[in-house]
């Protein structure tokens, strides 16, 4: 990320937070939905995993929000 306190920086830190949001919902609802596998991997471990990565996701949205807050 860059790391500078200029306003470019500032965008492309909210370009590549909001990326990664999107990317780890995208892939969490994906392996809850079943579209996303993972070989030698039982679907239900899949599926747990994929609410793991949406809670956790939500949970790192929230924190941010507060920390930008503070």
């Amino acid at each position: 990320m860059a790391k500078g306190k200029g306003v470019l920086s500032t965008i492309i830190n909210l370009a590549l937070w909001i990326t990664g949001i999107l990317v780890s919902l995208a892939v969490g609802f994906g392996m809850i939905d079943g579209v996303l596998s993972v070989r030698w991997i039982p679907t239900q471990v899949t599926v747990i995993a994929g609410w793991v990565v949406v809670v956790l996701t939500l949970v790192s949205i929230i924190l941010e929000i507060i920390n930008q807050i503070k």
